[in-house]
């Protein structure tokens, strides 16, 4: 008896442990959402200390916000753009920044504290625990490159944080997410390999879609960082052009792609294009593929996995472009161009997520559908 139920108590154990980190990883995708909206506040330079223990406590009495205040008055940030601010206004920015630290720091006991348990109990297979080790360890380094990116944003002479240090932030967090549900995946379900496997080269070829879209989440952690998305609002030109020009303007050339306002947001564009001719090929080949075969499950699954993951790029698109031209503008309801409405950059946001997301899955499912060790 103690053999048959064997099985079953570890795909139950395996099962916990994948509920766990689908919950880590929802939470990251929470952080991230919440980090972007910080920005968009323009609060995200309102605490200028790191206290990762301490900092936990907030002002507590009014001497406690005036000195936070003061604090904030120091940098650049308050003198150039908010020397105006009154101490009520600057609670709203503190709390947003607050919010977003003491959630990371959550995260890092809702990581630690079922990782324990889960290893003293001996529920995560030994090929597992390595990979979360170094998952935990990419949390915390993922708190310091925070401040770092902060720090950039307290020199004498900035307003705002440094776009590549922004990127470098979302681009770990993006990581941390992306592993968590890996795991959760392989955990949660049994492996299976079919007779009839899809061609290997589909997979790889997945993957370079997933890392392509990864690329572009960091692109446009670079036009966040410029606020380049507010600068050129028509579509599908940019300043009256498809190719503008200016485009190389900087010297040396390579510094055109990550700091000159036009290269940034064209790329951005670009990338987005080629994004979405990709996936609707990917799809295009997949179906040929499954319809060749004699369909097994697996090979359905991951051709419909293909499907959505055309049709998340294709509305992430749409919300792209709602977001540079401004929501009327998109729905025809007045004729003059908007800045980012902060509904849309979130909503931009969610659907990065949305579409790396479904390529993580997607990928998965190729895993399996092409029996890929």
């Amino acid at each position: 008896m103690s053999n048959i139920a064997t099985p079953h108590a570890a795909l139950y154990s395996h099962r916990a442990v994948a509920l766990w980190l689908f919950i880590v990883a929802g939470c990251v995708a929470g952080l991230v959402l919440l980090g972007g909206l910080t920005r968009l506040m323009g609060a995200g330079l309102s605490i200028t200390e790191w206290q990762p223990v301490i900092g936990i406590i907030p002002p507590l009495s009014l001497a406690d916000w005036e000195i936070a205040f003061q604090k904030y008055q120091t940098i650049a940030e308050y003198r150039l753009v908010n020397s105006d601010m009154s101490l009520a206004e600057f609670k709203i920015i503190y709390w947003w920044e607050w919010a977003h630290r003491l959630m990371g720091r959550a995260i890092g006991l809702i990581f630690l504290v079922p990782f324990l348990w889960f290893l003293w109990r001996k529920h995560i297979p030994a090929r597992f625990i390595a990979p979360l080790c170094v998952l935990f360890a990419l949390g915390g380094l993922q708190g310091f490159i925070g401040w770092y990116m902060v720090q950039s944003g307290l020199e004498a002479d900035r307003i705002n944080v440094s776009q590549y240090r922004l990127a470098v932030h979302l681009g770990l967090a993006l990581i941390i997410f992306g592993m968590s549900l890996w795991l959760a995946l392989r955990l949660w379900h049994k492996d299976k390999k079919q007779g009839d496997k899809l061609p290997a080269h589909q997979f790889y070829f997945a993957f370079v879609l997933l890392g392509l879209i990864f690329l572009q989440c960091l692109a446009g952690a670079l036009v966040a960082g410029l606020e380049a998305g507010k600068t050129y609002t028509d579509w599908p030109f940019m300043d009256g052009q498809f190719i503008p020009s200016g485009l190389f303007a900087m010297s040396p050339l390579i510094v055109n792609f990550f700091e000159n306002i036009l290269t940034v947001q064209w790329q951005h564009r670009i990338i987005a294009y080629l994004l979405f001719g990709l996936a609707i090929w990917h799809y295009w080949q997949q179906t040929r593929s499954t319809s060749a075969r004699s369909a097994p499950a697996e090979s359905n699954v991951a051709s419909n996995s293909a499907a959505w993951l055309a049709l998340a790029i294709c509305g992430q698109a749409i919300l792209g472009i709602a977001t540079v031209m401004g929501a009327q503008a998109i729905l025809g309801i007045a004729t003059v161009m908007g800045a980012v409405p902060l509904i849309l950059a979130v909503l931009h946001q969610f659907g990065a997520l949305l579409v790396l997301t479904i390529a993580i899955y997607h990928l998965y499912r190729l895993r399996i559908a092409c029996n890929i060790e």
